[in-house]
């Protein structure tokens, strides 16, 4: 839960690098949340919560794969790839999926050096 908050309190910071950890963290517990939110919808017989919850974890979500991207040495332009169907997708959960570069990059220093 700590990982979801801390991409929260990065709002909407483009710079820098997520590690894995950090990523897969926050799509786990959004994933989650998603799920609650559709199934209280479902309950309630509306979209309302799904659509807050959505458009309000929106730009973290951006935020957070742009960094992700940085980790890997990579622009955050790489996201756009995404609009491929499916072929898109599938690059883009390889590059989310690779371990980050050990030293730093041109986007900042190792984020596993600060957590350790």
């Amino acid at each position: 839960m700590d990982w979801y908050l801390a991409v929260l309190k990065k709002y909407a910071v483009f710079h820098g690098r997520a590690r894995r950890q950090e990523y897969w963290m926050f799509v786990l517990f959004n994933f989650i949340f998603s799920i609650v939110a559709g199934f209280v919808d479902g309950l309630l017989g509306s979209v309302a919560l799904g659509v807050i919850y959505s458009l309000a974890i929106f730009i973290p979500s951006l935020a957070v794969s742009v960094r992700r991207l940085h980790d890997t040495g990579r622009s955050g332009w790489w996201l756009l790839i995404g609009l491929i169907p499916l072929l898109g997708m599938i690059i883009l959960l390889i590059f989310a999926a690779q371990e980050g570069d050990e030293a730093s990059n041109e986007y900042g220093d190792n984020p596993k050096t600060s957590y350790v």
